[in-house]
């Protein structure tokens, strides 16, 4: 072989040897590395895989059984009773006429020549009879507009119910003429009872117990009474009483047991 011959088939090797050792260096950069720590295979040649963030925990929140009792537990306040004033039959009226005098008149209308008299405001009147929104009375016998005056239901009997949690009531209302409110309230033997007048210039209820026997507020002798406390002997029934056998009056008093 000659000499020129022996040189290519050098350069031959060379550039095999050469292409050899590319393919390698190339196959090894495209190997997979393995990250044994986390055991995650990464590609250089790949994008990198994005990792689970990793939120913190959440705060634990207060379960049913831990939340507060946020309801509302404090004493209601006392409870309003007031006497009816409708629904009844009036057998007085006093004169409350924003216009007067008040007419009397002969029939229960409006009409020419029908008036037979006057009435000054404050002055009382017997009621017999009540038609249409017209009161007839006995003096001058004749009608008067019922919406000209003031009137109330003389009996009166009404049973005073504490709401829930409840314990007192006020108790607040008027007698125009003669006539009779009573109050009852059921309570038990051993409860303290505490009524007490609000009105300066209104009465003291009859404090009655279930069997009928006066405990606290007889009018004749105890008139200047404005409270009374006391130990409930029997469990009933309690009557709160203001009787009228004239032109009335009017009453606001607070009753509490405990």
């Amino acid at each position: 072989m000659k000499n020129s011959q022996w040189i290519v088939v050098g350069l031959t090797g060379i550039a095999t040897a050469v292409g050899v050792a590319y393919a390698a260096v190339q196959l090894k950069t495209a190997e997979p590395e393995i990250n044994t720590s986390n055991n995650i295979i990464s590609n250089p040649t790949q994008s990198q895989p994005l990792q689970p963030s990793i939120s913190p925990s959440p705060k634990p929140t207060d379960t049913p059984s831990q939340i507060p009792n946020s309801v509302n537990t404090a004493k209601p306040d006392p409870i309003a009773v007031t006497p009816p004033k409708d629904g009844c039959k009036i057998s007085t009226a006093v004169v409350a006429d924003p216009n007067p005098p008040l007419n009397v008149r002969s029939s229960p209308q409006i009409t020419d020549g029908n008036i037979i008299g006057q009435l000054k405001n404050g002055a009382f009147v017997g009621v017999t009879e009540e038609k249409n929104g017209w009161l007839k009375i006995s003096e001058p016998e004749g009608w008067i507009s019922k919406n000209r005056t003031k009137s109330t239901c003389p009996l009166v009997t009404q049973q005073i119910s504490f709401p829930p949690k409840g314990d007192s009531a006020i108790v607040k209302g008027e007698i125009i003429g003669g006539g009779s409110h009573s109050y009852k309230l059921k309570v038990g033997a051993g409860q303290i009872m505490t009524v007490k007048k609000l009105n300066s210039v209104g009465v003291f209820p009859t404090i009655i117990d279930p069997k009928g026997q006066l405990l606290a507020g007889n009018p004749y002798t105890d008139g200047n009474r404005t409270e009374w406390t006391g130990e409930l002997p029997l469990a009933g029934d309690y009557s709160l009483e203001m009787d009228s056998n004239f032109k009335g009056f009017v009453y606001e008093f607070l009753v509490e047991v405990k």
